[in-house]
């Protein structure tokens, strides 16, 4: 069991919620794939389907929610992804979703007798 596993409180389902909405629109979250690694927009604009002005736009965006991190080196600013939970985060959702588009059954944890709630009440 983690020791921040209070999924009541109010703070932190509403900062879980701002995260995924950021992660859901496709180029957002190619590149939050792609900052695992530093990278500059020329770079990042080479490896995703869109323009340079949108790649930018999109970066600007993950920066001010605080998902990714620049700096500059010379005339170029580098960014990358802010948190290693951040990045696990992106690989289980294409995780997820390869096993969604590829037709692979997903894998299920049997929960121990114990734990199952009866629906019914």
């Amino acid at each position: 069991m983690r020791a921040h596993d209070d999924t009541t409180d109010p703070a932190r389902l509403r900062v879980a919620a701002e995260v995924l909405g950021h992660l859901a629109e496709p180029t957002r979250l190619h590149l939050l794939r792609l900052l695992s690694v530093e990278q500059d927009v020329s770079s990042l604009v080479a490896q995703v389907a869109a323009s340079r002005s949108s790649v930018s736009q999109h970066l600007g965006r993950l920066r001010l929610a605080g998902l990714v991190r620049a700096r500059r080196d010379g005339r170029r600013m580098l960014y990358r992804i802010t948190s290693d939970h951040l990045a696990d985060l992106v690989a289980e959702a294409l995780g997820y979703a390869d096993h969604a588009v590829l037709g692979i059954p997903h894998h299920v944890v049997d929960e121990a007798p114990a734990e199952r709630v009866n629906p019914a009440g």
